[in-house]
């Protein structure tokens, strides 16, 4: 919305090659309206409008840019301003980039980080992939149990600034062991000279850094957080992951059962990107298989063609048949596979689900027959259309193959 408003205005600015009124422009845009501005112009004015902004909101405006803008923003980039913005960026927005480049450019850019951003992008990227560990980053805020909330406050204004976010502190012991997490309100209502001890409730939920992003979902539904704790094998708080990057994986869940939906397997990369024989084999396996499924149907008809023959009045009513069979198997399919996406299902509820599915099906069966039976009834009576002397048993027909 915000950038097809200030096209007209953008565009005429980058005609009249006046980049400074348009640095001002965007200067008055938090970096999640410049991206959508960005996103909405053609490629090569994307460039220019990304050279002219300030250092500092070129860093925020990157991170919301999807992956493929922030590849050819990259391309088109000098090499000084690449070094800034890779070093600015947050690590897990990092590591979202970095996952999707080819092996030798991801490296290629890591070498452009300084050492401690350097150590924490490999370590980010040693996590399996799809594993909470390649979601989450190391900036947040963690705090002694012996501390005072005036030692908390002087330390979260000297430390802060850069964090992922301030709504929880942790509280670890000395070993690095998280054992507690406390809401930063609790900071601010409490005297200053209470200890971390007298305000924390050991009552938290954490997440293990070889989690499964999908759990970490179940995880953020489950509680309701803006933030969770990351920790190692050991019990070790290594870094938090938020709710915008968990936004992001129920996206991709969503898109995968979506796809799932519609008979093909997920795709692992955006559609416009996706090579085109990866595409292919992506959508084929499905389709092979439902078309084997169709020849046996073809090869089980081959063997009434003396019935229909005989009744080729029955035959207006094949794609009807047909169509409803397949209606009610994508409804079947689309309620169990989203079923199974929230969790609300399992394996060993395999029975329940089948006998649920029989009993739908048979009662809707029922319900389109009797609607099927009364319509050639109807039909005839009305005398729209002549199905013959035994027009009854025509219905009668119709409306069990509906049924069954």
């Amino acid at each position: 919305m915000v950038g097809k408003i200030l096209e007209p205005e953008i565009r005429s600015l980058i005609d009249a090659r006046n980049f400074t009124a348009l640095r001002e422009v965007f200067h008055e845009f938090p970096p999640a309206d410049v991206a959508e501005v960005i996103l909405d112009m053609p490629e090569d004015e994307q460039v220019i409008i990304f050279r002219v902004l300030p250092h500092d909101l070129a860093a925020d405006v990157f991170e919301y840019l999807g992956i493929e803008e922030q590849q050819n923003l990259l391309r088109a980039m000098a090499h000084e301003q690449v070094v800034a913005i890779l070093n600015e960026m947050s690590p897990d927005d990092r590591t979202a980039l970095l996952e999707e480049l080819p092996s030798a450019a991801a490296r290629q850019l890591i070498r452009l980080l300084t050492p401690e951003e350097r150590r924490v992008a490999t370590a980010l990227l040693g996590y399996p992939e799809d594993s909470v560990g390649r979601l989450m980053t190391p900036d947040f805020i963690a705090a002694k149990e012996d501390w005072t909330v005036q030692h908390v406050l002087d330390y979260i204004r000297e430390y802060g600034r850069d964090r992922e976010t301030l709504n929880f502190i942790y509280v670890v012991d000395d070993r690095g062991k998280l054992i507690d997490d406390v809401r930063m309100r609790e900071f601010l209502l409490r005297p200053l000279t209470a200890k971390v001890s007298e305000i924390r409730d050991q009552n938290f939920a954490a997440l293990n850094a070889s989690d499964s992003q999908q759990d970490a979902l179940n995880v953020f539904r489950k509680y309701d957080r803006a933030a969770l704790p990351v920790v190692d094998s050991n019990g070790v708080l290594v870094g938090i992951v938020t709710s915008d990057d968990m936004l992001d994986v129920a996206e991709e869940e969503a898109t995968e059962d979506i796809q799932k939906l519609g008979g093909m397997e997920a795709l692992d990369e955006p559609y416009t990107t996706i090579p085109f024989l990866r595409m292919v084999k992506k959508r084929a396996t499905w389709l092979i298989i439902l078309f084997l499924g169709e020849m046996l149907t073809a090869t089980a008809m081959q063997g009434y063609n003396s019935e229909i023959e005989r009744a080729a009045i029955l035959a207006m009513f094949l794609p009807l048949i047909i169509s409803s069979g397949g209606n009610s198997g994508s409804q079947a399919t689309t309620l169990v596979i989203r079923a199974m996406a929230l969790g609300e299902l399992r394996l060993r509820d395999w029975f329940r689900v089948v006998r649920k599915e029989l009993l739908s099906g048979l009662s809707l069966g029922l319900i389109l027959g009797t609607i099927g039976f009364f319509r050639i009834t109807l039909w005839q009576y009305l005398h729209i259309f002549d199905y013959g002397k035994y027009h009854w048993l025509v219905a009668l027909t119709v409306g069990a193959a509906l049924v069954g």
